[in-house]
Order: structure tokens, then C-alpha cells, then sequence
């Protein structure tokens, strides 16, 4: 294979490839490195090399010829819960630097078990708290679609890696909306799994009393489902577990999803106005659906979106405390203001003012919105929505040095509204990258399932794959 082929194909495309004998996993890897290298000085998406011990992986993974789905296929781990034994996992903090993981995480070892070879970490922002890439310590991410513009985040090195075609996929995880924020934001495919879909063993039960979840971001939806077979399913010893997807999901997208009775919002969840491009990218999906066949109707749930908000953001903020009171035992120091960005230790501060009661009314209170969301999905078969309320953001817009967490948080409010609902209600989402602006950024659009209902969503989004392919859309920075 002409090496100048190799960001054309999708992750499973390449094991192909390579389970036919037609390039070595070697030769991947050496191809993603020397990509990594080549597009790393623009993006700053890759914070730690991991180069040896891929190269080693890919020699073992030729000399084995393991019939995994994924052999030999380069993979990135986000600097964040992708805990690889001796490799620092620093989530983008002072306070972790230079702290070797002394355990690979569940999900590392089914990634790897399934024939993905991690070359490195990837940037996110500072314990994955903003839905931007700019932390202090490792520096701005760049998109590679605008180099002026956010990657989003928290998960954007991931993001901006795979849409500059350096990996085919790569981890990530998504607590608000980390996922689908950077794959919309770097035209991508981004899955956030159903609540407890993939396990956080061997330490942690639950994040945030469930918001958090992981997986990873691709460019093909075939991809996404595939990684998913090989990673879903309980840990020992987990709280709670997803129910049982009733057949492999790389399966799903080659299936008919039948006729789907589908509803969409092109507003904000509170009714107002969004960004043209945005509603744009809605309507024009609603207008495609309903020429595949499908009954498209302007409906949103009968929610109350600042209840929704506030508890959200409750859980988030008293679980962002005591991840930080966790982290201070695998460091070894004490939690004190220089080891943080301003914004991360104001949160920290403010987590510290909640009380149980406060926690425990937040934690009722977004069950109840689930039930309320659920019902709303027993008409429904499915919900999609923009992603975002506006286009990849110019970068600096979102500020983590900022001490005043209204202030910094109120343009979040007015950009990332429709990813947290499905964090607190643990249903899956998916952000497709059916849209682009006149000037060339990206804009995804999200389709949400039932509880537990990946399948169906894999089935929807490969129709529209089908129907509007994006693998053929490059950015500026790619080759």
C-alpha cells in the first residue's frame, strides 16, 4: 500500500489490510508517527509519545498475527482516565505531572486487547472541565479544519488527531458532552454510550453519580460500533450495568433501521434562537430524513431545562471537588491553589460548599428528569438536535484563567446546552457530521436513543452515512 493512502481508510479498513498481509502493523505505526510528527507542531493535540512501545506492540502484534479485529491499528489514549501502566496520565493538570499510571484501566486493556496500538496521549482540558482544548499545561489544541478555532473538548487532542488523519480513531470520554463537543467541532463521528456501557474498573464505580462515560471518536460510524463490541460490558465489581445490546453492534449499522418515528428541535432547549448555521444543519437533516422514509415531527420533551441545568451542574461541581480530593493520594501532595488553573480551583472551592443534602436533592432531581425524557421516548423513537448552538469556537473564547465561574461559564451555557441532558439522563447520543458552514467548520448533529438502545442509533446514523458521506471531506491540515 502507497503510504500516501493510508489516513483513506477507516480503522477497520486498515486491519483489513493488514490481516491480508498487505502492510504490516509496523509500517502503521511508523505511519502514524511520522503523521504525528509531521501535523503535532500545528495541532498540539498529542501531549506524550509513546512511540517504542508501539513500535513494539506492532512487531509483536506481526510476529503473533492475533486474529483481533483491530490488529496493528495506531490508536491514541486521551490524558485523561486512559490509564496506561508507567505513562503519565496527567489530565491536563500541574497538580499530576510528571505521576506514572501504575495500572493500565480496564478500557486500555480491551483496546488493546482488541489489536489497537496506543502511540501516545492526547490533550484535553484541565480535568476535562470545559468543553474547550486549551489547558495551561500542556498548551492550545488547534483544529485542523481552522487553526484559529477551538477542537472542542474536553476530549479536542482526540478530535483534532483523527480529523487530521494522523489515527483513524482515538479514545475519549465525555462527561458533558466531551465526545460529541469535538467530534462536531472536527467533523467527526462521537458516540457517548448508554450510562455504565463501558466499565471505569478496576478503581472507579462511577463518576459524578454517572455523568462520565468513555469511548472514542472516528470518521466512520462502522468504526465506532466495532469499538464498542470490543469494549462494552461490566467490570468486576461494578455498581450497575447497561442492559445487554441485543446483537453485536457492528451488525446494527448494516441493518435497515425501518421506518423511525423521529423528533427534532432547531432552537435552543429554551426555546430561543441558535447560530443559522446550526438550525441550517437541523432542518436540512429533517428534510433528508423524511426522503429516507421517515416521520420527522418538532417536538422536545416537556422538560424544565434550569432544573435539568442546576442539577447538573450541582453533580458536576462537587464531583470535580472530589475527584481532585481523590487525585491527591496517587500524588502524593495536598491540593493547594498553584497547582491548578484559577477556574479549576474557584470550582473546587465552590464543590466544597455543597452539601450532601444539596448533593442528594441534585442527584433526585435529575432522575426525575430522566423519567420525564424517557416517557418522552416512548413516542419517539429517536431526538435530534444540533450538537452545539453555534460552530467551532475562535479559540480563547472559553477562559480557564477566570476566577468568576459565572462568568466563565455563561458563554458554555449559550454553546454546549443539548450535550449534558443525555449525561444526566445516561442515554446514548451520537454527533454526526452532517453539515458544513460556507467558511468551511464543521457542525454535528445529535441524534438520542433510549436508555440502553445504542443499536438504533448505529442503524440511523449509517443510513445517513449512506446518504451524506463526510469520509471524503479533508481539512486543510491532513496531508
Amino acid at each position: 500500500m502507497a503510504f500516501r493512502e493510508y489516513a483513506d481508510f477507516d480503522a477497520l479498513g486498515l486491519a483489513e489490510l493488514v490481516a491480508r498481509g498487505e502492510v504490516s502493523a509496523a509500517e502503521l505505526v511508523d505511519e502514524a508517527i511520522d503523521r504525528a510528527e509531521r501535523h503535532n507542531p500545528k495541532l498540539n493535540a498529542l501531549v506524550f509519545a509513546m512511540y517504542d512501545s508501539a513500535r513494539d506492540a506492532a512487531r509483536k502484534a506481526d510476529a503473533e498475527r492475533d486474529p483481533a479485529p483491530f490488529r496493528g491499528v495506531p490508536f491514541l489514549l486521551k490524558d485523561l482516565l486512559g490509564n496506561y501502566a508507567g505513562v503519565p496520565t496527567t489530565c491536563a493538570s500541574r497538580f499530576l505531572a510528571g505521576v506514572p499510571a501504575n495500572h493500565d484501566s480496564e478500557l486500555v486493556l480491551r483496546f488493546r486487547r482488541a489489536g489497537l496500538i496506543p502511540i501516545g496521549k492526547t490533550n484535553c482540558s484541565e480535568f476535562g472541565l470545559l468543553p474547550t482544548t486549551e489547558p495551561q499545561l500542556h498548551g492550545t489544541c488547534r483544529n485542523p479544519w481552522n487553526t484559529d478555532r477551538s477542537s472542542g473538548g474536553s476530549s479536542g487532542g482526540s478530535a483534532a488527531a483523527v480529523a487530521a488523519g494522523i489515527v483513524p480513531v482515538a479514545h475519549a470520554s465525555d462527561g458533558g458532552g466531551s465526545i460529541r463537543i469535538p467530534a462536531s467541532c472536527c467533523g467527526l463521528v462521537g458516540m457517548k454510550p448508554t450510562r455504565a456501557r463501558n466499565t471505569l474498573a478496576p478503581l472507579i464505580g462511577d463518576i459524578m453519580s454517572g455523568l462520565v462515560v468513555e469511548h472514542a471518536v472516528s470518521r466512520s460510524v462502522r468504526d465506532s460500533a466495532a469499538i464498542l463490541d470490543c469494549t462494552a460490558g461490566p467490570g468486576i465489581g461494578d455498581p450497575y450495568t447497561a442492559p445487554p445490546p441485543e446483537r453485536p453492534y457492528l451488525e446494527e449499522v448494516s441493518r435497515d433501521p425501518g421506518r423511525l418515528r423521529l423528533a427534532t428541535w432547531s432552537q435552543n432547549i429554551r426555546g430561543g434562537a441558535i447560530d443559522s448555521e446550526c438550525r441550517e444543519a437541523v432542518e436540512k437533516t429533517a428534510a433528508l430524513l423524511v426522503d429516507l422514509g421517515h416521520d420527522v415531527e418538532q417536538a422536545a420533551p416537556p422538560i424544565d431545562a434550569d432544573m435539568i441545568a442546576d442539577a447538573f451542574f450541582t453533580i458536576w461541581t462537587a464531583g470535580a471537588t472530589a475527584t481532585i480530593d481523590l487525585m491527591q493520594l496517587s500524588a502524593g501532595r495536598v491540593a493547594t491553589p498553584e497547582f491548578f488553573e484559577p477556574l479549576t480551583w474557584a470550582l473546587y472551592e465552590r464543590g466544597r460548599e455543597i452539601s450532601a443534602s444539596d448533593y442528594q436533592r441534585a442527584v433526585a432531581l435529575s432522575q426525575l428528569a430522566s423519567r420525564q425524557i424517557a416517557a418522552f421516548f416512548e413516542t419517539y423513537d429517536a431526538w435530534f438536535t444540533p450538537t452545539l448552538e453555534k460552530p467551532p469556537l475562535p479559540l480563547g473564547q472559553l477562559d480557564g484563567r477566570e476566577t468568576d465561574i459565572e462568568k466563565a461559564f455563561a458563554p458554555i451555557f449559550e454553546y454546549a446546552t443539548y450535550t449534558p441532558i443525555f449525561n444526566s439522563t445516561g442515554q446514548p447520543a451520537i454527533s454526526l457530521p452532517l453539515h458544513w458552514t460556507a467558511d468551511g467548520l464543521p457542525v454535528g448533529v445529535q441524534l438520542a436513543g433510549r436508555f440502553g438502545d445504542e443499536g438504533l442509533l448505529f442503524r440511523l446514523a449509517a443510513q445517513l452515512e449512506t446518504a451524506r458521506p463526510w469520509i471524503e471531506r479533508k481539512p486543510p491540515i491532513w496531508d
